[in-house]
């Protein structure tokens, strides 16, 4: 039997494409394995937005050619769709293509080249799928997006926002709580603009989710903070709902006007502190994460300053910081290497401070986890605000404990297992 492993890098909509993709070929007879070693055909699912990501994903196949010259490989996700003429020499397969996984594999193995990049095709919701984790479902609910923006690799990507229709993800949604799933996962590129093309919306969306009969929870992917100017009150009306963890994933990338419109950000810093505000008002437990980009080719030292200033403000949980890396196609000098190493370890050293004290606000706190993880030897649960909390004691995937915090670190909870 011809054996596949799939190494998977980037997002969780690339994960849930991952997971159908290894559903459609052992529904063909292929077998998943665990390691590349152990494979015949090799297929790497890439997405990156950064350069450092897509040059450690050419770094890491040329690696992979040196050491298994001899493996049949696939490249899919959205590098293949940006860099055809680089990859030219190996099959590929873009995102709205993955239904085609078999073909291609087949192809591979004949030593058939075979590029499926169009766009104008949607792979089904229903495709047979291996969840890497048994309790999660990961359900795309739309594929390209409304914006492009010069910090994202998506930018040579061909990119229109397609929408699945609200009963195909109910239905996609129903069958896996059914299967047991505990918890599910919406994502997408950009999970605010869902439903902006076939006229309805993300609060439409969740209405109809939660009326699933089960005990199970709901998670929000990332979106932009420009579509929350339609939906923003009612999504958080939406987050209320006893089955949708209290999780708000929202880009700030700079914290300065100037900075956002040179990277074509279509919002302002007080339109997305107006967002902020209205969540933790009406929803005061709500667990906030953002990514933040220091050293953008015009960031000066005021528009850093306002960066800081918007986060002392907001106080994140959680920030996902990354170094500017410009792109051939912006043709501005570059910020001095140590300028921006300064502002990188400064806002890292103000998030570590903030994210420690943010979750000591969980101290005695008492309530049930669902357990979802095994990470380092420890179970890992989630409460409603989708917070880490660590437990010792013997569990499966999927069980559901009383406990009650007792340390706070700065990444996660540490709970005591209640009777």
């Amino acid at each position: 039997m011809t054996t596949f492993h799939i190494q998977t890098s980037g997002c969780q909509a690339n994960q849930a494409d991952s997971e159908q993709m290894a559903g459609l070929l052992k529904k063909a007879k292929f077998e998943l394995v665990e390691t590349i070693e152990d494979a015949d055909v090799v297929v790497f699912n890439t997405c990156t937005a950064k350069n450092p990501g897509e040059t450690s994903f050419f770094t890491e196949l040329e690696q992979f050619r040196t050491e298994h010259p001899y493996k049949m490989v696939v490249i899919a996700g959205c590098i293949p769709s940006a860099d055809k003429q680089k990859l030219k020499e190996y099959c590929l397969l873009g995102t709205k293509q993955i239904h085609n996984i078999v073909q291609v594999v087949e192809e591979a193995l004949h030593d058939n080249v075979l590029h499926l990049l169009s766009n104008e095709e949607m792979p089904p919701l229903n495709l047979p799928k291996v969840r890497k984790n048994p309790v999660v479902e990961i359900i795309p609910i739309n594929r390209g997006c409304l914006k492009v923006f010069t910090v994202t690799k998506t930018k040579k990507a061909p990119l229109n926002l397609v929408s699945y229709p609200v009963a195909e993800i109910v239905e996609a949604a129903t069958k896996a709580v059914a299967e047991g799933v505990q918890e599910l996962w919406l994502t997408s590129q950009d999970t605010f603009c869902y439903g902006l093309d076939i006229g309805t919306d993300l609060p439409m969306l969740l209405d109809e989710l939660v009326k699933i009969p089960g005990n199970f929870k709901i998670k929000v992917g990332t979106g932009n903070p420009d579509h929350m100017m339609k939906i923003g009150t009612r999504l958080v009306e939406a987050y209320k709902h006893p089955k949708m963890f209290k999780f708000l994933h929202l880009p700030l990338y700079a914290g300065h006007d100037e900075t956002l419109k040179a990277m074509q950000r279509n919002y302002t810093v007080e339109e997305f502190l107006q967002v902020i505000n209205s969540f933790k008002r009406d929803i005061p437990e709500i667990n906030l994460v953002t990514d933040v980009i220091v050293g953008y080719l015009t960031e000066t030292d005021d528009h850093y300053w306002g960066t800081l200033e918007v986060v002392r403000k907001t106080t994140p949980d959680f920030i996902n910081i990354s170094r500017f890396w410009p792109r051939p196609e912006i043709d501005l000098p570059e910020l001095p290497q140590e300028v921006v190493e300064h502002r990188f370890k400064v806002l890292t050293d103000i998030f570590h401070n903030a994210s420690k004290l943010r979750n000591e606000r969980w101290l005695d706190w008492q309530g049930e986890i669902i357990i979802d993880e095994k990470k380092d030897g420890h179970w890992m649960g989630r409460n409603d605000s989708y917070k880490q909390v660590l437990v010792e004691g013997d569990f499966k995937l999927g069980d559901k404990v009383k406990v009650q915090i007792v340390k706070a670190e700065r990444f996660d909870l540490r709970g005591r297992v209640l009777q």
